[in-house]
Parts: C-alpha cells; structure tokens; sequence
C-alpha cells in the first residue's frame, strides 16, 4: 500500500503522545503504514514522522489537519501532514558547474526523486540546453555588486509565484542574504565541499592537493545567515591518496556533491528531515 499522507512533528517529550496520535488515526479509519520516533535527551524534544493512508474512507489533507488540531495544541506541537502523492515544486540554482544540476534533473526524469522543478535560475548562460533537454525553463539573471538585491527580489517573486516549496543551491556561487536567509528558511539547501573551515576561496581542491589529504567530503545542509554553518542533512566521503592528481580530486569532488545532495533533496522532499536547534533529525529509510 502506498503512503498517502505524511505527519511529522515535535514537540517536549512526554507520556502518551504516540498513543494518543495512533487512536487519533485509526479513529480518522487510518492505517499507519511505517513510522519513525526518536526522544533527544539533550533538547528534551521528542520527534516523529508517520506515514499512513486511509482505509475505505475518503479523506483530504485539510480534514485531517482539522481533525489533528486538538492533539496538536494538547501536547504544543510544532507539526505539518502532507499529501506525499503530490510532488513538491523545486526551484535549482546554479553557476557554471552543472554536475549537481545534471544529476537532480535525471534522477527526477527517471523517478528516483519525485519534485516538480518549476525552474532553473543561473547567474551564468552555461546551463540553458541541459534546462531545455529536460523541458524546464531557464532563467538568467546575471549578478552583480551594483544589481544583486534586484535580483535577489526577482528571486523571491518567482518563488511566490511558482508557490514554491524547495530552493536547491546546486553548486550555485552567489551568497543569499540574510533577509532572503530568513525569510525562506528551513526550505533552502546548499551542497559545498566538507573541507570548510579549510580550504576557503575558489580553488578548494587545488589546497587540499597541496596539503596532501586522504578525504574528500561534502555537506548538504539548510541555509542560514551563517554561511555555510546552518544544520546538516548528509554528509559523504570518499578517500584518495598521493597518486591522485587536482583533476582526480576535483572528479571525485565533484562525484560525492552530486551523491550528497540528491540523497539530501530526496530525504526533504520525502519529510524525513525535522530541525532540532541547530542540528536535524534525518529519519532514513
């Protein structure tokens, strides 16, 4: 059986809560079809996902939210039930790298990542002809000193308008700022190499090889003021050694980005992801 709707939430750890939301649920004629809880003893926060689908009854995501309300404000949740067979609209931002494009745009043609890619925005021409092989428009705003607020505000528009749920920054060279950081947050994603604090500026790879590294990582994360600091999806590595040159470091690089942030945007897009402070709860299958 298919998973219809999809319950996350949080909220202080205490007696009961699981089983006051199951007889909720099966009294709404649900049957839960997987779930997954975990209680942080540091936070003191309790946090579940449930997946369940309705048994010979008909019902619509706004019934059961009406339905959930009262056990919600019970036990002071912060939560949300989603409707897991409609894809979620994305926008992708890139520059001039495209591997991570390239792959979020093949895995969602084949299914593997179920999203609605509404847009590609650029600040770079370079990625048009893959947008159009994929039949997905394509936006290029160049970026300037002098225009990037401007363009910053275009960004938002185009988010309003296409009513979108997720921004993926695949390899996308421009800083947000902190208004645009707030006012879209916990639905932005970055991917960057897991060097950082090393290794800063334009030529990450070229550093390592010099320094002689044995890993090669890479971090997708959610996007804050703090750059490059906001909580953690998934992080992968991939080891090398001294035979390899920059151009095999930079391969491989490249590799694990992709890998990462695909698993990063499938587990959002899937509500596996829940924010705990400064840090995620990541409910894999």
């Amino acid at each position: 059986m298919a998973d219809k709707f999809i319950l996350t939430w949080s909220c202080a750890d205490q007696p009961g809560i699981v089983a006051d939301v199951a007889n909720m649920l099966a009294g709404a004629g649900c049957n839960i079809t997987s779930s997954d809880q975990y209680a942080d003893d540091d936070s003191g926060q309790f946090f579940m996902r449930v997946a369940f689908s309705p048994i010979n009854v008909s019902l619509s995501c706004a019934e059961l939210k009406e339905r959930f309300k009262p056990l919600a404000e019970k036990f002071q949740m912060e939560w949300d039930i989603h409707d897991a067979s409609e894809p979620q609209k994305v926008l992708i931002m890139v520059s001039k790298f495209d591997h991570c494009l390239m792959d979020l745009l093949y895995r969602k043609e084949r299914g593997a990542i179920n999203m609605d890619v509404r847009a590609v925005v650029s600040n770079h021409r370079d990625s048009y002809k893959l947008a159009a092989s994929y039949d997905v428009q394509f936006q290029h705003w160049p970026v300037t000193k002098d225009n990037k607020l401007e363009q910053e505000e275009k960004l938002i528009k185009l988010i309003e308008e296409e009513e979108i749920d997720l921004i993926i920054l695949a390899r996308y060279m421009q800083v947000l700022s902190n208004k645009a950081c707030e006012k879209l947050a916990g639905k932005v994603i970055n991917i960057h190499h897991s060097f950082l604090p090393s290794f800063k500026g334009a030529v990450p790879y070229q550093q390592a090889f010099h320094k002689g590294v044995k890993l090669i990582g890479a971090t997708a994360h959610y996007v804050t003021p703090d750059l490059d600091e906001g909580p953690i999806i998934e992080q992968n590595v991939a080891r090398v050694n001294h035979a390899m040159s920059v151009t095999d470091l930079v391969t491989t690089g490249r590799d694990v980005e992709r890998v990462t942030l695909a698993e990063a945007v499938k587990l959002h897009l899937e509500h596996r992801v829940l924010l705990n402070g400064n840090k995620t709860v990541v409910f894999k299958r």
